[in-house]
């Protein structure tokens, strides 16, 4: 059963990786709420805490994963909107 849990997360993880990519590759971040991202961390640390305490090494390292891509789609949202505020002035 654990192999469900794996390929849960492999599908999750490409779907975000390929979010953040495609913001960074066309250098646009339209659209995209900064307070999805903040909820996504906030969720992501709660989760590897929980998972952690129960040794399930499954969503352990999938949170960890999704942390890592949201904190840089966090960051690469943030780049663009400075950019946007600095070619309107």
């Amino acid at each position: 059963m654990e192999i469900v849990g794996w390929i849960s997360s492999a599908i999750l993880a490409v779907t975000i990786i390929h979010q953040v990519w495609t913001q960074w590759k066309e250098a646009n971040s339209e659209g995209v709420s900064l307070g999805l991202f903040v909820g996504q961390v906030l969720a992501n640390i709660g989760f590897i805490v929980y998972s952690l305490h129960q040794r399930d090494w499954v969503f352990t390292f999938t949170n960890s994963l999704l942390l890592a891509t949201n904190l840089t789609g966090y960051a690469i949202t943030l780049r663009h909107r400075k950019q946007e505020d600095h070619a309107s002035v």
